[in-house]
């Protein structure tokens, strides 16, 4: 499967980037392997859209996978990078702005009473767990089929996001022994849940996952799920471990707990607290919290962890997020586009679930709910393919794989919501 249109400039920045780049890209999940053809390669982000390198301008509904809930160089978001950078690029020592950004992070969640940054939320999940660990005194991890949580050895088992698309749910290079400690279970599977808690409950320092699911597409849990989440992990000791890279500050302020209400022992973020800039950070109740070195023995370090710019852009995307308020708008404008989506889709006859919360979205091309990693997999991957090249074609930049969530941002309108369904029923047609 490929595109229609020529972009010769593309085409040979890929051909070259293959040259020193494995694969040509820096991420499997920017490759293509889901949808065949090439990447295109940006030249820029204007608002709500990308620029080619042939020129050609696209409506995009990644975001860089979720951080730029602002659109692409917001100015507020680009005078506090500018301004930080030119105090100096990196310091390899505390500055206020972590402090600032840690506070900010503190008010939105309630869970969270302290923060440490680190750069990446890879790195975020990978210190979540050694914290969990170390504090328990126990090894056993629970993590969920179709959660992906960074390319941690311990949890790259039956991973979600990129590991999904390219059929590797797992990895070579990851040793038996670094995933013994993994139980891998069913998400919204509450009586699997309940069975490995029986059986191993003193065992198990905690549980891991997307409280809403991105890496599968978007799935959502079940009440029922939630509820004997917490119930069980308290009854047991374990630490309930959310991870909110994609979701914190996306669908509310204070992130899925907000508005699924709910309040895990520790958070895992990223994306959106950065602006854009490489990021991560995991926090949670300070009893837990003090166990991090130096305070306590659970060692994690990083030189660029607290970085300056990325603290500098986090603020700033944060401050606009408080002082705007654009989770009500950004629902109706997302619940607008999916309206339309599915309407086109019935319209043409092609099967398909549509799964969204707030401003994150996945199109499924399949006619069976999608409430796991099984029954997403029920998806056409094919005719998602398809329809995926049929709207870059039309000037919309959707997520290369079915497996993926999709975002609006606060600089789209309706008009660029209007314009996206239009694209939609063209594509439609023929698939």
């Amino acid at each position: 499967m490929s595109s229609t249109k020529s972009r010769p400039r593309s085409q040979a920045a890929f051909l070259n980037a293959q040259q020193v780049i494995p694969g040509g890209v820096n991420s499997p999940a920017r490759a293509f392997g889901g949808v065949g053809g090439q990447p295109l390669f940006i030249a820029r982000g204007e608002g709500p859209h990308l620029v080619d390198l042939d020129g050609n301008s696209y409506l995009d509904y990644i975001g860089s996978w979720g951080p730029l809930i602002l659109g692409h160089a917001h100015p507020v978001v680009v005078k506090a990078a500018i301004e930080a950078v030119q105090a100096g690029s990196s310091y390899g020592a505390p500055c206020e702005r972590e402090t600032e950004l840690a506070e900010l992070i503190r008010e939105a969640m309630p869970s969270v009473e302290m923060v440490r940054m680190v750069s990446s939320g890879t790195e975020a999940s990978m210190s979540a767990i050694r914290l969990a660990r170390g504090f328990t005194g126990r090894d056993k991890i629970i993590k969920f089929a179709g959660c992906y949580h960074g390319h941690v050895d311990s949890l790259l088992v039956s991973a979600g996001s990129s590991a999904l698309t390219l059929g590797v749910p797992s990895s070579p290079g990851v040793p038996a022994g670094c995933t013994a400690d993994t139980i891998v279970l069913r998400y919204n599977d509450v009586e699997a849940l309940r069975a490995a808690f029986q059986a191993q409950g003193d065992k198990i320092a905690g549980v891991m996952l997307e409280p809403i699911v991105g890496n599968m597409g978007l799935v959502v849990p079940s009440r029922e799920f939630l509820g004997e989440l917490r119930s069980l992990t308290q009854q047991h000791g374990a630490l309930l471990i959310y991870d909110e890279v994609m979701t914190g500050f996306r669908l509310a302020f204070g992130g899925a707990q907000e508005l699924l209400k709910q309040k895990p022992d520790v958070s895992v973020l990223g994306k959106i607290v950065g602006g854009g800039y490489p990021v991560g950070a995991y926090g949670g109740r300070a009893d837990i919290m003090k166990k991090i070195m130096p305070a306590g023995p659970v060692f994690q370090a990083g030189t660029l962890s607290g970085n300056p710019v990325a603290m500098a852009a986090g603020i700033a995307t944060l401050q606009v997020l408080k002082e705007t308020n654009p989770y009500e708008a950004l629902d109706r404008m997302t619940r607008r586009l999916c309206d339309g989506l599915s309407k086109a889709a019935t319209d043409a006859k092609v099967p398909h679930q549509i799964n969204r919360v707030g401003s994150m979205w996945t199109f499924f091309f399949t006619g069976t709910p999608v409430v796991d990693l099984d029954t997403a997999k029920k998806s056409d991957t094919a005719r998602f393919a398809k329809f995926f090249w049929a709207m870059m074609d039309r000037g919309v930049y959707l997520p290369c794989s079915q497996f993926e969530a999709a975002f609006v941002s606060t600089a789209h309108t309706e008009a660029h919501i209007d314009e996206t369904i239009s694209a939609a029923r063209e594509a439609m047609i023929g698939l």
